[in-house]
């Protein structure tokens, strides 16, 4: 019988959720978002995801068929949702997780991709897969690129379709190996939980079974040159950034990636200079 994924409180140590990843590639933190900001961020969203369809037509018919013809999708949160760029986007516990995992493999870490997915009833179980994967080019054996988490913004249940997780799957040696569905583990949680896993974990989000949709908040932050999933600098325009905090600025990839002291160079200079400096001084 597959093992029971650990459950950690956003209270705990680092160290203690750093531990259940290097362990089974994912842990649930209950309590990521408190009730107050559980419930500002889901106002803030309500209107926008009122205006996406469901099942519309994305980057091609493939992205269409793994997302779902149920779900409806809400990219760009940071350009949408102050909650998310001032608080769930820098929350402690994630970048504390990426400074040990990530920063080894880089000067700076930088978000990869943020978006809302509201699974219908109906939905199918997602392809179980490796997000780490849109990468493939990365030669292997590598370190650990990438750091995600799927953060229920309602109860996740079997029932309507909570994320399915194969622990210990980071450490599989044969990367063709199919998990069994004996292998898979639900992520049942409760409202602001969250389950974070690694890149290299296999997943997928379950069948909603449902009469009802079940929303959660998808990001994953990624090293600090490597292209990002989402372009943030279209979906998060300087004239959206300049009012943000610094912080918030340099993961959405605003600040430079500065190797020098590493023996490296640096990489996303605006005019030889670094553009979050230049936001700060309201050049850009």
């Amino acid at each position: 019988m597959v093992e029971a994924l650990e459950r950690r409180t956003a209270g705990d140590p680092v160290e203690a959720v750093v531990e259940g990843l290097d362990r089974m590639g994912a842990v649930i933190v209950a309590g990521l978002l408190d009730g107050d900001t559980l419930a500002r961020f889901n106002a803030e969203l309500d209107p926008h995801l009122e205006a996406v369809a469901r099942g519309r037509r994305m980057l091609n018919p493939a992205i269409d068929w793994f997302m779902g013809s149920e779900t409806r999708q809400l990219t760009g949160v940071a350009a949408i949702s102050r909650v998310f760029a001032e608080e769930i986007l820098v929350h402690p516990l994630l970048l504390g997780v990426c400074d040990t995992i990530l920063l080894p493999s880089c000067a700076r870490y930088q978000l990869n991709i943020a978006h809302v997915l509201d699974r219908g009833p109906g939905s199918e179980e997602q392809l179980l897969h490796r997000d780490e994967l849109v990468w493939c080019h990365m030669p292997r054996p590598h370190p650990e690129i990438q750091v995600a988490a799927v953060i229920a913004l309602e109860d996740f249940s079997e029932e309507n379709g909570a994320t399915r997780v194969v622990p210990g799957s980071h450490r599989w040696e044969d990367l063709e190996r199919q998990a069994k569905p004996e292998e898979t583990v639900a992520a049942v949680m409760k409202a602001g939980d969250a389950v974070v896993y690694l890149g290299s974990t296999i997943h997928g989000g379950g069948a909603n079974v449902s009469s009802r949709s079940r929303r959660a908040m998808h990001l994953s932050y990624t090293l600090g040159w490597l292209r990002t999933e989402e372009n943030n600098y279209l979906s998060a325009t300087p004239d959206v950034v300049r009012g943000l905090p610094r912080r918030s600025q340099e993961l959405l990839g605003y600040a430079v990636h500065d190797a020098l002291a590493a023996g490296g160079g640096y990489l996303g200079t605006h005019d030889s200079l670094d553009p979050v400096e230049l936001l700060q001084d309201g050049r850009l």
